[in-house]
């Protein structure tokens, strides 16, 4: 018995020496600095290379983490002080002495939301590529983190990580560390348990208890919808799923998505719009803990935080997420369904009228999301005529995948839950030819193929106008006269500041973004309120003259208005019964 103690005993010692360790202080908050110390021990080469992340789990963009880190030292065990170089902009070489290696930096934070991370006199927002140093050739290596708190500002931490005591947590490995966002602050908490397992809802907000108590019952109603959407809740690690949320004003609006967490930030308080207007990005992030999160695109597993990560699924993933944040506030009698149908025409206008079909069908969309998803860049691009988002076009296409099933008797909310059980609870990765597959399985070959080619391989538009009559929405195109060009007035007349749309009246008479209108029909306009004056006066098929400037230099030309693209969609006051019925039924809470 002595020696199976001594050798469990010897296999503890052996992990906790393998183990990176890691703390983080904040004593210069109000200066949005941290500072950071790692150990990494048991090092048998002669160097070891740590890296700041490009890329951050839920985003597909590049984001250059290392740009935010100064005042880097190594030293061994014993203190003395290594060699550090630096092979590539993102690492720091450095050279080994004893077998242990201690590094520690200063990261200057200041943009709180789902990417970045913030340091101030209110919280440490941290998220963990943004903040963390890591070894790149010790990955698998379990992780310990003591986040040193300010008590003096009552904060405390809120993360999916294990507790170990105190403020000190723990990982499995750096793939879990990475993905576990963590709000420090003086939040206030309140959780509840739904399928034997604890739903936490950690809020970070000037507003008042009361007021939390009352968004609070809102977040369970939709946590307690969209597991009705896939049967059952996903197993959280240690039986815990949280809510990271942040409504301050010194945050950027965000949410993104995590194994066993997400991290929600608005600068809308609940006392200020945010108990109702917050709530979709709620049921946004809530409903990726099956879909993206364990339901999970082939290109996103592995992640891999050096570089950009890329599917040809985010139509699904991301977009038909996007249906259901919708429709699931309906169900939750958060939003009344004549609110949820009306909600439906911005997207709809903006995915119908895109030039954009013609490039991209909505894999190559998804394609485009390290280039648009928080993306940076300094050149002009044209994504007004060549880019559709896939969490719209993926949306819009929901929505009329739930209706053709419906009207088949079969749902979307069933073909989910089958997803669910093939890819999600078994958490295999999934190409969106197995989406296809199992779209087959639940609702026939020639629908599936149907759907596929035309929607998802092709870039046409479903029979919107017949699906909607079939579930009493009337769809109306609007008779106003259409220019075509989003303007701004300046000092030196109106702007015209994004792309002008292929195939508007605007693009046609060769409208350009950065050209200035001066005059129309040679009356002088310098508001939007004249511009708009003018096209409802002179009505659909008039040819205005438009005088305006280019590069400073004054020109004409003729724009000829059209009738509008764009449509409302609206609750038909006329619809048969079953129309009121079937979509009652699409409707109702679960």
């Amino acid at each position: 018995m002595r020696r199976i103690l001594l050798i469990f005993l010897f296999l503890g010692f052996i992990a906790n020496a393998q183990t990176n360790i890691y703390s983080i202080s904040f004593e210069n908050a109000e200066h949005h600095e941290a500072k950071i110390k790692a150990t990494f021990p048991h090092i048998k080469d002669r160097s070891i290379t740590v890296r700041m992340s490009r890329s951050s789990p839920g985003r597909y963009a590049l984001h250059e983490f290392a740009k935010n880190v100064y005042g880097l030292k190594a030293t061994d065990g014993h203190g003395k002080e290594l060699e550090v170089t630096r092979p590539d902009p993102y690492s720091w070489k450095i050279e080994n002495t004893d077998g242990t290696i201690n590094v520690q930096y200063t990261l200057f934070g200041n943009h709180g939301d789902g990417t970045y991370s913030q340091i101030d006199e209110t919280h440490a927002h941290l998220n963990i590529p943004a903040t963390f140093m890591y070894a790149e050739d010790y990955q698998g290596r379990p992780i310990e983190v003591n986040f040193d708190v300010r008590e003096d500002l009552n904060w405390k931490v809120a993360t999916q990580l294990k507790k170990i005591s105190g403020t000190k947590y723990s990982a499995p490995n750096l793939y879990y560390f990475m993905d576990s966002p963590t709000e420090i602050s003086d939040y206030q908490l309140r959780e509840f348990e739904l399928g034997g397992q604890t739903i936490q809802f950690v809020l970070h907000d000037q507003g008042t208890e009361a007021e939390l108590d009352e968004y609070f019952e809102q977040v369970k109603k939709i946590v307690k919808q969209e597991q009705a959407v896939y049967g059952e809740l996903p197993n959280y690690d240690y039986g815990r799923y949280t809510f990271l949320v942040c409504y301050m004003p010194n945050v950027d609006g965000d949410g993104m998505e995590h194994r066993n967490s997400t991290i929600v930030t608005s600068t809308r308080s609940l006392a200020n719009g945010g108990m109702k207007r917050n709530l979709g990005t709620i049921a946004h992030e809530y409903f990726h803990c099956w879909n993206v999160e364990r339901i999970r695109p082939a290109g996103l597993e592995p992640f891999d935080f050096s570089k950009a990560n890329m599917s040809g699924c985010l139509w699904f993933a991301e977009g038909f997420t996007s249906y259901y944040d919708g429709l699931i506030r309906c169900r939750a009698n958060i939003t009344t369904p004549e609110e949820y149908i009306n909600d439906l025409t911005g997207t709809f206008n903006y995915v119908w009228n895109s030039p954009a079909h013609q490039f991209f069908n909505p894999i190559e969309m998804s394609y485009q999301a390290p280039f648009v998803d928080a993306a940076t860049s300094v050149d002009p691009v044209n994504r007004e005529n060549m880019f559709i988002s896939y969490y719209s076009y993926g949306s819009v296409l929901g929505l009329a995948l739930d209706l053709s099933l419906r009207e088949k008797g079969l749902n979307l909310d069933d073909f989910m839950e089958k997803m669910w059980m093939k890819y999600g609870k078994t958490e295999v990765a999934y190409e969106v030819e197995d989406i296809e597959t199992t779209l087959k399985e639940y609702a026939g070959d020639q629908f599936a193929e149907d759907f596929f080619n035309n929607y998802i391989y092709g870039s046409k538009m479903p029979d919107y106008s017949s699906l909607f009559k079939d579930f009493g929405i009337e769809l109306t195109q609007k008779q106003d006269a259409y220019f075509g060009a989003s303007v701004r007035p300046t000092d030196a007349g109106l702007e015209i500041y994004r792309n002008t749309a292929m195939g508007s009246p605007a693009y046609e008479a060769g409208l350009d973004e950065g050209d200035v209108i001066i005059s129309i029909k040679g009356n002088p306009v310098s508001t939007s309120e004249d511009l708009q004056k003018i096209i409802e006066e002179n009505g659909v098929g008039a040819q205005l003259k438009i005088g305006f400037k280019r590069y400073n230099e004054s020109k004409e030309t003729t724009v000829t208005l059209q009738k509008s693209p764009n449509y409302n969609i609206s609750l038909d006051e006329n619809a048969s019964q079953e129309a009121v019925r079937k979509r009652e039924k699409w409707l109702a809470a679960k």
